[in-house]
């Protein structure tokens, strides 16, 4: 599909409602109101065009912008154009598909670095989600230093972070108990430091979690999954 034909599918794709909730949730003016099921289907349709997604990331089309960062190439990324992408971002979930598309890339850490310590909302927000996305992926990608580092940063500056950044970094504090579990008591001592992190969500149902509970689950089901894994592969040998 090219630029135009993929515009078209995308407006035919939208609805009124949906540009209704997506305007609330701060998906800005310039939008079709398309699902994720439906965008999701075009993923699949075009799978990886990193051409495409160039285009459309341009287009300022919020669900243009949407479909960009599920076809594009990870791979294709370089410092000065993963900046220039997350320049544009403007909306919460867009910064979640950004930053889970840049954690696939080789400039992973670097992006991550850079973009933690900025002071814009979404661009901070899209750093930690690019650490998130790193450890579900592979803890091992991540540094302890970095992880350490991380903690310190968190506890000190969280609650001062815009207010999307915050729901970020809260996530990245329990990514850090769940994946990397030689840090897992030291991010419960910090999130009991921190206590309570208050995010404004707007008009959803959406709640930033409490860190504790959400380490404490999260470790208890990692460890289920390690204990069935185990028990497939004795009884496959």
């Amino acid at each position: 599909m090219n630029l135009k034909e993929t515009m078209r599918t995308l407006k035919e794709m939208g609805t009124a409602q949906n540009v209704k909730v997506y305007r609330r949730h701060g998906a800005g003016t310039k939008l079709y109101g398309v699902s994720f099921a439906n965008l999701g289907k075009l993923k699949r349709q075009i799978k990886v065009d990193h051409q495409l997604a160039e285009q459309l990331w341009k287009s300022g089309n919020t669900d243009a912008m949407s479909l960009a960062a599920m076809i594009a190439e990870p791979t294709a990324f370089t410092t000065s154009s993963a900046d220039r992408w997350v320049k544009d971002v403007r909306y919460y979930l867009l910064a979640d598909l950004l930053g889970g598309l840049i954690a696939k890339s080789d400039i992973a850490l670097g992006r991550y670095a850079k973009w933690s310590r900025s002071k814009n909302e979404y661009t901070k927000q899209c750093g930690y989600v690019v650490f998130c996305s790193l450890l579900k992926r592979d803890p091992d990608l991540v540094p302890d230093e970095v992880c350490e580092q991380t903690l310190t940063t968190i506890e000190k500056e969280i609650h001062a972070a815009p207010n999307r950044a915050r729901h970020a970094m809260n996530s990245a504090l329990i990514s850090i108990g769940i994946y990397r579990h030689e840090f897992r008591q030291l991010a419960i001592t910090a999130a009991k430091r921190i206590g309570k992190v208050e995010v404004d969500h707007g008009e959803t149902s959406c709640t930033t979690p409490d860190a504790i509970a959400y380490i404490r689950k999260g470790a208890a089901h990692a460890r289920t999954k390690k204990k069935r894994r185990a028990a497939k592969a004795k009884s496959g040998r």
